[in-house]
């Protein structure tokens, strides 16, 4: 049990720190403060001591020198169990200090209010608190240290109790040490992205929890959701969600996808995910037709899906939906009688983004996958094809209107887990063939999931074609024009089996698989 005497607090967040502080004092604690901590304290009655007093030397160099003194990191360090160390302050006239309350400055606030401001975002690189906070959670057995005001709350139970047990002072521990990784993570990451390279030696992943989740993949697998605080544009982590239960790890994953392909399209579109992969896409000139066109690509396979729309989902859309199991709506807003209908579904999970959703709003970002010991690390970058580069390597070139259909077959196919062949007509998409180990099986399903002729669509594949089987089994289904990226070695292969078939086809030079 651990005895508080002597408390130091210097807080940026000063959310309950009087009435932490006055219950601290009725418990006969002395307080030593710092700058508007202290001010702030003492303007509301609370009996404190200003730390210049302690150190006898002012702040200085417009507070960034306030603690960096022996008679505070002194008496925070001196282990109570070691002779020597008690005789040292002693002998220096060191009290020792019992608790440290501290929270840091401001600094990821700072740079989401203005990111350009550099001086201002330098000077609010704390220096003095995480020193103060890594010296009381080295000596957590003999001090408190407390990061948050969410933690107030039982370290004053257990000191009316009788004193602070190991265990509350070892999980306080942990808690700091999270507090500073995380506070330097933001500002490494700030910094590299500013002055650094594009990977640097050591990879800093600024983290903030969101929420628990119920389970992982299986509910045999433990999950928590976190976010990046610094990223912009529309998130899953920045979505509020209006109505429903909780998410799922598989719900995350699966809007998180649909969002990434509704970002894509400037037209009013509409996502179907399942699983990870599109079963729907379409776009028209409204969201509702785009809604309906995009469900009925494979209703089967829509049982349970994820629908991202990138537009406000109004009435008619709701009502449409309605008629389903839908597990998640991912849209920018939801018109009050579509958000009262939609409402009348128990679990139905309704997610505003609060943002528009397309290619204006996107930022990307660096993609990463945890493996076994390790983690990738790529950037996400995107390959815009102009109509006038596309490489026309066939007897017969694409039409007009096969190009803006290819185009966007091409949009579609780099969202589909590889191997991906797609059959698209118009803004539609028609039979979507995915994550097979062979192009072949996924250009048949690609004609099997089709849910109305493929007569005339146009077929695009995320990477070359090994073989020219998989363009054979597109003739068989009636593709009349097919873009790829090109690069095998059997390229001339493949361009002759298109001509024996009469078809069109282009090379975009860039492939989109994606693992």
């Amino acid at each position: 049990m651990v005895t508080v005497k002597r408390a130091l607090i210097s807080v940026s967040d000063k959310d309950g720190i009087v009435d932490f502080a006055k219950e601290l004092r009725s418990l006969g604690v002395d307080i030593i403060s710092t700058g508007g901590t202290y001010r702030l304290l003492k303007e509301n009655g609370v009996e404190v001591t200003e730390v210049a007093e302690v150190t006898g030397f002012p702040e200085m160099l417009d507070g960034r020198v306030k603690t960096l003194d022996p008679h505070i990191h002194g008496g925070i360090l001196a282990r109570r169990d070691v002779k020597e160390h008690m005789d040292a302050i002693a002998s220096k006239g060191i009290s020792p200090i019992d608790m440290v309350v501290v929270n840091l400055y401001p600094f990821k606030q700072t740079v989401l209010k203005d990111e350009n401001d550099l001086e201002n975002i330098v000077e609010n690189i704390d220096i003095g608190g995480p020193s103060m906070i890594r010296a009381a959670a080295k000596n957590y057995k003999s001090v408190a240290v407390i990061t948050n005001p969410s933690q107030y709350e039982a370290v004053l139970a257990q000191m009316k109790d009788g004193g602070l047990t190991e265990d509350l002072l070892s999980r306080l521990m942990a808690e700091a040490f999270v507090a500073t990784a995380e506070y330097d993570s933001m500002i490494a990451n700030q910094m590299n992205k500013r002055f650094g390279t594009l990977f640097p030696a050591s990879f800093p992943i600024p983290g903030e929890k969101v929420m628990d989740l119920r389970y992982g993949e299986n509910p045999n697998q433990a999950a928590a959701f976190y976010k990046d605080p610094f990223t912009k544009g529309p998130t899953v982590a920045k979505m509020e969600q209006l109505h429903g239960k909780e998410l799922s790890y598989n719900n995350i994953l699966d809007m998180d996808k649909a969002l990434d392909i509704a970002m894509d399209f400037e037209k009013p579109t509409a996502v179907i995910m399942k699983h990870t992969n599109p079963c729907g896409l379409a776009s028209a000139d409204d969201i509702y037709d785009a809604f309906v066109t995009a469900y009925a690509v494979d209703p089967l396979s829509a049982f349970g899906c994820i629908i991202c729309i990138n537009r406000p989902c109004d009435i008619r859309v709701a009502q449409e939906i309605a008629k389903y199991f839908v597990e998640v709506v991912v849209a920018p807003s939801f018109e009050d009688d579509a958000y009262e209908l939609l409402c009348k579904k128990k679990n139905i999970r309704l997610m505003r983004t609060n943002c528009a959703i397309g290619p204006s709003e996107r930022v990307r970002e660096f993609k990463m996958k945890k493996v076994q010991g390790g983690m990738l690390v790529q950037t996400d970058e995107d390959v815009p094809i102009d109509p006038k580069n596309l490489k026309v390597v066939t007897n017969r070139a694409p039409t007009e209107e096969e190009v803006h259909s290819l185009l966007f077959a091409w949009k579609l196919a780099k969202h589909v887990t590889s191997n991906s062949v797609v059959y698209v007509k118009g803004e539609r998409a028609v039979g979507i063939g995915a994550g097979q180990m062979s192009r072949v099986d996924s250009a048949k399903i690609a004609t099997m999931k089709a849910n109305e002729p493929t007569e005339g669509c146009v077929m695009a594949s995320d990477a070359f074609f090994p073989f020219r089987d998989g363009v054979d089994e597109a003739a068989k289904a009636g593709v009349t024009a097919i873009i790829q990226p090109g690069g095998s070695i059997r390229d001339q292969e493949v361009i002759d089996a298109a001509n024996e078939h009469g078809m069109a086809m282009v090379f975009t030079g860039c492939r989109v698989f994606r693992h």
